[in-house]
């Protein structure tokens, strides 16, 4: 006999999108900061018309993963980033 999963509240979700978006602010390289932000927000969007429970739980634990995911690679990208900075960062 196997158990639904209730699907994630909307303050669950408005969570995991933000932690999403500060593990890729976390990223010292420009190019793959915005990548980062640029992919959460796509993917937020076009799953932004699940209704159903099942699918709704999946996207949301693929997106606990994926925030695994960016914050191991924020780790790894810190300690072998480029000396100088970017033009982009730069700029800002």
């Amino acid at each position: 006999m196997t158990t639904a999963v209730p699907p994630p509240s909307r303050t669950e979700i408005l969570s995991l999108f933000r932690s999403l978006l500060r593990s890729a602010r976390q990223f010292p390289d420009y190019n793959i900061r915005e990548y980062t932000k640029r992919r959460t927000i796509d993917s937020f969007r076009d799953n932004k018309i699940l209704s159903d429970p099942a699918s709704i739980a999946a996207a949301f634990s693929e997106g606990k993963s994926q925030l695994e995911v960016a914050k191991r690679q924020a780790v790894v990208y810190s300690l072998y980033a480029p000396k100088i900075r970017s033009i982009m960062d730069i700029k800002q």
